[in-house]
């Protein structure tokens, strides 16, 4: 009778062991399950980030060939004698740096009047209570459904008539009047988030609207206008529809129109176009890894409302 109470009592804690290793060994295999998971995911982030900086590498590669190397050599080669006078040939035989300079002043001003601007007509749509507010932002939104091309024809007779053909501020203000509808629904959602406690307490403080909103409500916004500011840049940077209808003075072109400059009837210097490409993708490029955190902490904050 004791020898079957202690194979009882044997088999019981070997069932209690059992029972503890199980959920131990359940916990082994979801770690390497997460892990594996975790490695699958970090391997398609690389081929992503690879696909992505791709293009990059080989513009580069092909700014420093020459056009017998663009034509004879496979398209991955790498030049066999990297040529970075097309560099130095672009930059000051083809005028790139006075288009560069244009691009920079043209960019600059639309995207900081637009900025200004958007946080206005935001601001008053969400903070201030006036018949016609509703109205008013759906015409803004319904502005990002009118197309580029068909506007061309209507804003250069005005334009014309307005004596703004081949100049800057012809380009500036279309480029407010094309991103303003992009920055409004990018704010919205911040500015709804604003707690009004805080425009409460300035006003108890005997604080006026304008300087309520360029002191406390415009800095409150960094976050989110890094993220429009960057969409706006792009879009001002890259754009050439504006450029090659409305600026015929080549002395005032920018970057994207003043390539064409190495395209010829009969000899088309296609390293020096590289060169060009790459210079003109570097402003944005360094633009963005510098502000890169402020625009995933805009986007989230501008997502959220209430």
């Amino acid at each position: 009778m004791l020898k079957a109470m202690l194979q009882t009592m044997v088999s019981a804690e070997g069932t209690v062991q059992q029972g503890r290793l199980r959920p131990q060994q359940e916990g082994d295999k979801k770690n390497i399950l997460d892990r594996i998971g975790y490695l699958c995911l970090y391997l398609i982030l690389i081929l992503a980030a690879a696909f992505q900086i791709f293009p990059l590498v080989w513009l580069f590669f092909f700014s420093l060939k020459s056009n017998h190397e663009v034509f004879h050599l496979p398209p991955l080669a790498l030049p066999t004698n990297p040529r970075w006078e097309n560099y130095v040939k672009v930059w000051n035989v083809g005028k790139i740096d006075v288009y560069f300079m244009n691009s920079v002043i043209v960019t600059v001003s639309a995207t900081v009047a637009t900025l200004i601007l958007g946080s206005l007509v935001t601001y008053a749509i969400t903070r201030m209570r006036w018949r016609g507010s509703s109205f008013v932002l759906g015409l803004f939104m319904v502005a990002m459904m009118i197309p580029v091309h068909s506007t061309l024809i209507p804003l250069f007779s005005m334009y014309n008539q307005a004596g703004l053909i081949d100049r800057h501020l012809s380009l500036i203000i279309s480029y407010i009047a094309f991103n303003m509808p992009v920055t409004i629904m990018i704010l919205l959602g911040f500015y709804y988030a604003l707690p009004r406690e805080i425009e409460e307490a300035a006003v108890i403080d005997g604080c006026s609207v304008n300087r309520m909103f360029f002191r406390i409500i415009l800095p409150m916004t960094t976050s989110v206008l890094m993220t429009t500011a960057i969409i706006n840049m792009i879009y001002n940077w890259n754009e050439f529809i504006f450029v090659n209808t409305f600026i015929s003075t080549n002395e005032l072109k920018t970057l994207t129109v003043g390539v064409q400059n190495f395209i010829g009837q009969y000899m088309t210097d296609w390293g020096a176009i590289g060169a060009t490409l790459m210079i003109s993708v570097l402003p944005v490029l360094v633009a963005y890894l510098f502000l890169s955190d402020r625009i995933v902490e805009g986007i989230a904050a501008g997502s959220i409302k209430g």
